[in-house]
């Protein structure tokens, strides 16, 4: 989640509501200063570097960084024919960006047009993060899309009994899990290794991508197809988890202190918004 993606307050169905006597429009947009520096990599040269970027939250997509146009390399932006128009910002130019033999087309926009509210924006260029090869805050790489200082992840350790069951038979049976939550999400229950019947547990093809927790592995349970997750690295912010196990409860039953789990509304995470392809191997070496 975060402030406009998934179920956060400006999301398309968020987790609470605004107490306000007036009704809200039906989009809003949110822009701030980053307020940590960011720089963009491409063909192994950086291109842009700033500690003044802003980032626009914009209802059902992932943050998105523009750069102002004096902390970008002169001459890597090549205006294109190409013009769009945003459905709140107005026209948007295109740029192609080229630096030494490497060029990239449709990789980085400009609102042209921008309506007074949005003067913030003015002479601020973003690039698409599928198109360059890396973006870094600091020398540490973000890998998925612009860090969003909204999306908070927490692990707690619990003495609750949690059991999971696909049919009468029992997958997990543990009083010692690990409970996740995360900004907008219902809480996700993690499982050791020793206390789940592996035999249960066929290994799948396909991995996903989160970018505040890592690479995600999966598990088929009887008929079930990815019933089950776990992170083999999962990122250092939250390696509590990495080789624990979680349970769809859409899939397999899940049982906390005897009430059975539902899998809540808006909880399917589903990729979307600016974002790009990313392999495990260069994942794992973000750093």
């Amino acid at each position: 989640m975060g402030l406009s993606w998934q179920q956060g307050p400006l999301g398309g169905a968020p987790n609470g509501q605004f107490l306000t006597a007036q009704p809200l429009p039906e989009r809003l947009l949110f822009a701030e200063r980053l307020r940590r520096r960011l720089r963009v990599k491409l063909a192994g040269e950086w291109i842009a570097d700033s500690e003044n970027v802003q980032l626009l939250h914009e209802p059902g997509r992932y943050p998105v960084a523009y750069f102002p146009i004096g902390d970008i390399r002169q001459g890597v932006l090549i205006e294109e024919a190409r013009i769009t128009k945003h459905r709140d910002l107005g026209d948007s130019q295109w740029y192609a960006v080229n630096v030494g033999d490497r060029r990239v087309d449709h990789a980085a926009w400009q609102h042209v047009a921008l309506p007074e509210f949005a003067n913030v924006l003015r002479s601020h260029v973003a690039f698409g993060w599928r198109a360059m090869d890396a973006f870094f805050e600091e020398d540490e790489r973000i890998v998925g899309h612009a860090a969003d200082a909204y999306h908070r992840i927490d692990i707690r350790q619990t003495s609750r009994h949690l059991v999971v069951k696909d049919g009468e038979r029992v997958i997990a049976d543990t009083k010692q899990p690990l409970v996740l939550y995360e900004s907008g999400f219902a809480p996700r229950w993690y499982v050791r290794r020793e206390d789940i019947d592996d035999s249960a547990l066929s290994p799948t093809e396909g991995q996903t991508f989160c970018p505040y927790k890592g690479l995600a592995s999966y598990y088929d349970i009887g008929h079930q197809r990815k019933a089950a997750w776990y992170y083999p690295q999962a990122w250092p912010e939250v390696a509590r988890i990495s080789g624990f196990v979680s349970f769809e409860p859409d899939q397999v039953d899940v049982h906390i202190d005897g009430k059975k789990l539902a899998l809540e509304p808006g909880q399917t995470v589903v990729a979307h918004g600016i974002d790009r392809g990313l392999d495990p191997d260069e994942l794992l070496n973000r750093g």
